[in-house]
């Protein structure tokens, strides 16, 4: 496919609101390409070149990209600055220039995987001037199209193509170029929830059809499983009458992680991945030797990653842990905060899926596997059938200043995301932070400029949303819970990802539109007193007296709280 054709179809998506008319779209775009190239028009589809997990990133930011127009049409830079002033929007920039440069040599016909390799080449630039090389790069790559590919091509690095639709989209479209419904839907979210990579899929049911190409997937080391994730409930009674005989393990408040690992004949590959796919192994030095702790070639281990104070050997906060996840200084924060990973599930080993085992096969397999030292260490778990046990030990892991418990039905399999009643989480009471039974972790939509002693901050309150779909749907502005610092800090975070024009799947009440747009990237945990009806948010929701309970940077907005989760949370408080 031409990349000028596939730009049509970015044009059409981009102006269509409807999501079944976005998926028909898709769906039209992938019977028109061929296998080779049904995985890199996927991930361009997507804004991005690969899966999260393979840590594929372009570093071009919006000033490097104005250095680019003006070089690519043979601009002034302040005139490109003044353009970007009054539209707002690169690709918009882009496309006007296009239209009005006197640039002879244009191609106007590379091919989408033409356009594909370009990109990727230029991502992968490193080292002294990289930075002139991919302003020359993205440059000729810009003169060779025409203005309109050049809109969507000018978007794509500085992560702003962002067209309303996520890959459970393409999973979506993917049944219709077959079956014309989502029949098949849930076939291909199974595949995904294993193998979360859409690229992949998409050329394999190109290839061989949806029945063939989601028939007996497991896990892979080196792509990242879709975390199990905990339900809520309202009472251990209640656990015991939905769930039966249960293990009740310690809620730790640390990094989500799962450990992919495998020996070879001359080397060993470690992994890790957090929440939202990430690879952070670079940054867990500790991890390096693995090997020695496991008995095993090949493993994949749920964990959670908790920081320890060296000197009087406790855990530390989640806030102090997360100062982990750096780029720089890595072996200095490593000596200062330390890691253990609580290891509390096995997903695969030697070859073998463990997914569909029940989950006590799975314990007595992991406590074989780790040698359970200071680094890995297996989470205790007391078996129950009574829910007074549960209390017990919920009380039990509050007075050693644990989160509380996770409460896992005897006999599950490991089924990623939240599916029916399996884990449920039961948290300490969030007296001090707000009366809800639990947090909620939503996304940052936009914010208010700040007035009063607020003005300095440049932030006054900022709206937040939950996903509905792929939609993002309000539930409150926040105003407290922060301190000076963190408004600060706040205000700069949002700044890098402010944007002129109201992302396409933002559903906000005219009442409630903030001064300025965020991209969806920032979750924020929001504790509050209760949730109450409201026909001013989009949700149908709202949370009463919300505050900022600490940066979600372990999570994406494909991690934040759902709808359907507030509205359990809400039915909870009214007792039903």
């Amino acid at each position: 496919m031409k990349f000028s054709e596939l730009s049509k179809y970015l044009e059409r998506l981009e102006k269509t609101p409807s999501r079944i008319e976005i998926t028909k779209i898709l769906a039209e775009v992938f019977s028109k390409t061929n296998s080779e190239e049904t995985d890199l028009t996927t991930y361009l589809l997507l804004g991005s070149l690969a899966p999260s997990y393979k840590g594929v990133v372009f570093n071009i930011a919006e000033r490097m990209m104005i250095d680019v127009l003006a070089k690519a049409y043979n601009s002034e830079k302040h005139k490109v600055m003044a353009l970007y002033k009054k539209l707002g929007d690169l690709g918009d920039v882009a496309t006007e220039l296009a239209q009005t440069s006197n640039i002879k040599s244009r191609k106007f016909n590379l091919s989408v995987s033409q356009v594909y390799n370009q990109l990727l080449d230029l991502a992968k630039d490193e080292g002294e001037k990289s930075v002139e090389r991919k302003i020359a790069k993205m440059a000729k790559l810009l003169a060779d199209l025409d203005p309109l590919s050049a809109r969507y091509v000018a978007r794509i690095p500085v992560g702003r193509l962002r067209l309303g639709f996520s890959d459970k989209t393409i999973l979506d479209s993917l049944s219709w170029m077959e079956t014309g419904n989502k029949s098949k839907k849930a076939k291909l979210e199974k595949a995904y929830q294993v193998i979360p990579d859409v690229g992949l899929l998409a050329k394999r049911v190109k290839e061989f059809g949806i029945d063939k190409a989601t028939k007996n997937i497991v896990p892979i080391v080196g792509i990242p499983v879709l975390p199990m994730l905990p339900q809520r409930i309202k009472s251990p009674t209640e656990m015991i009458e939905k769930m039966g005989k249960v293990f009740v393990e310690p809620k730790f408040d640390g990094l989500r992680v799962l450990i992919h690992y495998k020996k070879e004949k001359t080397k060993e590959q470690v992994m890790a991945f957090t929440r939202n796919l990430n690879n952070v192994v670079d940054m867990f030095s500790e991890l390096k030797d693995v090997g020695k702790h496991v008995h095993a070639r090949e493993l994949i281990l749920d964990t959670e990653a908790i920081g320890m104070d060296p000197e009087v050997k406790r855990m530390v906060d989640f806030q102090t842990t997360m100062q982990r996840r750096r780029k720089y200084e890595i072996e200095m924060k490593a000596k200062e905060i330390p890691l253990r990973f609580q290891v509390f599930d096995i997903v695969y080993k030697d070859g073998e899926s463990l997914m569909d085992l029940p989950y006590y096969e799975r314990r007595e397999i992991l406590k074989k596997v780790i040698k359970d030292d200071e680094l890995l260490i297996v989470d205790d778990a007391v078996v129950a059938e009574d829910p007074k046990v549960i209390v017990s030990e919920y009380n039990e892991k509050i007075k050693a200043g644990l989160e509380g418990v996770v409460v896992k039905r005897y006999d599950t399999a490991y089924i990623p995301g939240r599916t029916g009643w399996r884990w449920v989480k039961m948290k300490q009471s969030e007296s001090e932070l707000g009366k809800l039974a639990d947090t909620v972790d939503c996304v940052v939509m936009g914010y208010t400029q700040g007035r009063g002693k607020r003005a300095s901050f440049g932030v006054g309150q900022f709206l937040v949303g939950v996903r509905d779909g792929n939609d993002i749907k309000t539930v409150t502005k926040v105003g407290t819970g922060l301190t000076d610092e963190q408004f600060r800090i706040l205000k700069k975070r949002l700044k890098k990802i402010e944007t002129k024009k109201r992302p396409k799947n933002y559903i906000v009440s005219k009442l409630l539109e903030p001064d300025y747009w965020v991209e969806p990237s920032l979750v924020v945990e929001i504790a509050a007193d209760e949730i109450t009806k409201s026909p001013n948010h989009s949700a149908g929701l709202a949370l009463r007296f919300p505050r900022l309970v600490r940066f979600r940077d372990d999570k994406d907005p494909r991690n934040a709280t759902t709808v359907e989760e507030v509205q359990k949370l809400f039915r909870m408080q009214k007792g039903f």
